[in-house]
């Protein structure tokens, strides 16, 4: 004889099982300790202290971004009054 299954079980026991394969499976993805949560915090802080160290023109200089013919002044001749 076989066996009787409530389909009502199964299909919660199925349920179970997906969502505990979709928690292993974003605790690998998104599971950091907050120490390397700083680490890595920190590394990307120095790497970009490091380039903004480097630059030829301050970053926050905005006439000195743009280098060319659309940035240079305008003059017209009602200006030279």
């Amino acid at each position: 004889m076989a066996d009787i299954v409530n389909l009502r079980h199964a299909r919660k026991q199925k349920a179970r099982l997906e969502k505990e394969r979709d928690a292993s499976q974003n605790r690998a993805l998104h599971g950091r300790s907050k120490a390397e949560k700083e680490r890595d915090r920190l590394a990307a802080d120095n790497s970009e202290r490091f380039v903004a160290g480097h630059r030829r023109e301050p970053f926050g200089d905005k006439d000195s971004q743009s280098i060319g013919p659309k940035s240079a002044q305008r003059f017209s001749d009602e200006s030279d009054g």
